[in-house]
């Protein structure tokens, strides 16, 4: 059985695929040909990967000699249209050459963020089946050789390709080296794709403990790709991309966008605020925004200075809460800071410009893209649909919860729309936390503290941030005279649970009882309120 047809992809009313394929929003490209074309006119424009381990320079031309190169081999070993290429790699060229072999090949493209572990990686082989992953030796803290070979060992099918490994250190009998397939005969054709098809599954947390795939397009993946390219704006200096390509969209921003404009493709694989001053600076590089905390952490750097003002004339925030403390800090500054809103399920729902009145640009997070519907319910939901929304969930069970029959995606947050358009977020009814542009699941930390002796319920909700937009706060409810644990206490059990240290609450609070409903359920909006307002102790 394919993977398209185990995940039970939703269908689009034809009236609708009519409407987007008239308007264009809708084409026959796949990412593939995607691909192909932007190296007809870019195969000399330069590829620069700024990494304290794992530097690179070349031109994009090299980088597809290699991709095809690697989709050559790999066919040979019979992966082709329909199977899944998994990859958890950094912001490195190997990531790059991984994502074009895979388009070309018409594989359906599985990124992975760098710091998922052994709990969140292992629900996600066994829920895309893949044939093919690439991962580092090590990257950061993270031993990926003993991580993965573990993880494989009952998955005697898969392929397992080791990108940048140490010369020095010995690859599980599993493992190969991804350069021993970088130097056969090139792929001669692009392999034909149904546009419709799954080309790409981004993984996310929810309200579920487990992450949810999200499926996209070739045609979804177009739209959204084409939507980014005309939100940026043009005409200044190539974009760094700091934003991990484990995430779909810092991989859009960084292997297809630069294609589409003929631009350099300039990475860096850890974000460390001096550094990306300093290569702003010694480059000519230009930062054009992301999830809040970007901004606010050049923006805060002892090293930051106007110099820097000239390398960011504009700043697209998006991707978590926007406080607008700091968009207007940045209008301060000179920066045209603008909004955006989306998910890994509708990337570009509704979106700012620099061509926006400024209080409209600062407080609202912009109008519907173009193709895009969205509509209110009486709770003040936000339902959308578009040509960049995606086809569904790896589990069933979840696109037949999020999307109704008319094609309305329930998006969980809750808006206002001005007269003139404008949308704006004012709170959430999924239960997740954004930080610094990551999903968390509060559930799925909920679930662990009540493991800690003493706490009788928790909640975790969305903690306003200045830097990363949002931070995991817990609120416990805590048995008898019991003790109440401290934050590091819980960091503690968090870390022996094997929870990534992303998700691990920022703040703790203790409560004698929460604000509920008739049944006796906590009311996290109320909750998140009484943060928000302080009067939590």
């Amino acid at each position: 059985m394919t993977a398209a047809r185990r995940w039970e992809l939703r269908t689009t009313a034809p009236e609708l695929a009519e409407r987007y394929v008239v308007a264009g929003w809708w084409t026959d490209d796949t990412l593939g040909s995607m691909v192909a074309d932007g190296l007809a006119s870019a195969g000399a424009v330069d590829v620069r990967v700024h990494s304290a381990v794992r530097p690179w320079a070349g031109t994009i031309g090299n980088v597809d000699r290699a991709a095809r190169a690697l989709a050559a081999a790999l066919q040979g070993d019979g992966v082709g249209q329909g199977d899944v290429v998994a990859l958890q790699l950094p912001n490195w060229v190997e990531a790059a050459i991984t994502f074009w072999a895979a388009a070309y090949l018409g594989a359906t493209v599985v990124p992975v963020v760098h710091f998922y572990g052994p709990k969140e990686i292992g629900y996600i082989l066994d829920v895309t089946d893949p044939a093919v992953v690439v991962t580092p030796d090590r990257f950061g803290p993270t031993d990926h050789l003993a991580m993965y070979e573990h993880l494989l060992a009952d998955r005697p099918g898969v392929r397992w390709l080791v990108a940048a490994a140490d010369p020095g250190v010995a690859l599980p009998t599993r493992a190969r080296p991804l350069t021993s397939l970088l130097d056969g005969e090139p792929l001669a054709a692009l392999q034909p794709v149904d546009p419709a098809a799954p080309a790409l599954v981004a993984f996310t947390s929810g309200t579920t403990s487990n992450p949810k795939g999200v499926i996209h397009s070739h045609r979804t993946i177009g739209c959204e790709t084409r939507q980014l390219e005309e939100r940026m704006p043009g005409g200044g200096p190539p974009l760094l991309v700091g934003a991990p390509v484990g995430h779909f969209i810092g991989m859009l921003s960084a292997f297809l966008v630069p294609l589409i404009r003929g631009e350099p493709i300039h990475m860096v694989d850890a974000w460390d605020p001096g550094n990306v001053l300093r290569l702003l600076k010694e480059h000519g590089l230009a930062f054009g925004g992301g999830a809040t905390y970007f901004l606010t952490s050049l923006l805060d750097h002892p090293d930051f200075t106007e110099e820097h003002l000239a390398h960011m004339p504009t700043a697209g925030l998006g991707g978590s809460a926007v406080p607008a403390a700091v968009t207007q800090r940045a209008t301060n500054l000179g920066i045209t800071a603008f909004r955006a809103y989306g998910s890994t399920e509708h990337p570009s729902i509704t979106g700012g410009s620099v061509h926006d009145p400024e209080a409209k640009r600062l407080h609202t997070d912009g109008r519907p893209a173009p193709g895009v519907e969205i509509q209110l319910t009486e709770e003040g939901e936000i339902l959308s649909r578009g040509p960049d929304l995606c086809v569904g969930y790896t589990d069933p069970s979840l696109t037949a919860q999020a999307f109704d029959a008319d094609g309305w995606y329930h998006t969980g947050d809750v808006g206002v729309l001005d007269d003139d358009g404008f949308l704006s977020i004012s709170d959430r009814l999924s239960d997740i936390v954004i930080r610094g542009g990551e999903n968390i699941s509060a559930q799925e930390i909920e679930e662990l503290v009540l493991r800690v002796p003493g706490v009788a319920e928790v909640a975790v909700v969305a903690a306003p941030d200045e830097r990363l937009g949002e931070h995991a706060a817990a609120i416990l409810r805590i048995v008898g005279e019991s003790p109440a644990p401290s934050l590091d206490d819980l960091r503690a059990h968090l870390a022996g649970a094997g929870l990534a240290k992303q998700k691990w609450p920022e703040s703790l609070y203790v409560v004698p009882d929460f604000p509920r409903t008739a049944s006796g359920k906590i009311q996290k909006f109320k909750v998140r309120q009484q943060l928000r307002d302080g009067e939590l102790a």
